[in-house]
């Protein structure tokens, strides 16, 4: 298992998920094979099957892409704001104290 599909550690922000879940990665999607069917059997077109495995692969990825901006966009927000909030208290600490 990789390191990407464990389970989110407690206190890390990440959803809760059982240890027998494990989140489909684009890659893992496009790597996707299936058995072939036999001569007089019914089945999927191949070629379908991985048209329709590749454009959800994409989709994934882009939301992937999405979520890790997002992330990113977060961590500067809250880099900003502790800044901010420790300006105000030493602002407040000059200002002796008084709100």
């Amino acid at each position: 298992m990789s390191v990407r599909n464990q389970r989110p550690v407690p206190g890390s922000g990440a959803t809760y998920r059982s240890g027998a879940y494990t989140s489909l990665l684009p890659w893992q999607v496009r790597e996707r094979r299936f058995k072939v069917v036999g001569l007089g059997r019914r089945g999927l077109d191949p070629d379908d099957v991985y048209a329709f495995l590749d454009r959800v692969a994409g989709d994934l990825a882009g939301v992937h892409a999405a979520l890790a901006e997002s992330r990113r966009e977060t961590a500067v927000i809250k880099d900003a704001l502790r800044r901010w909030q420790s300006d105000q208290a030493r602002a407040r600490e000059a200002r002796g104290g008084d709100r």
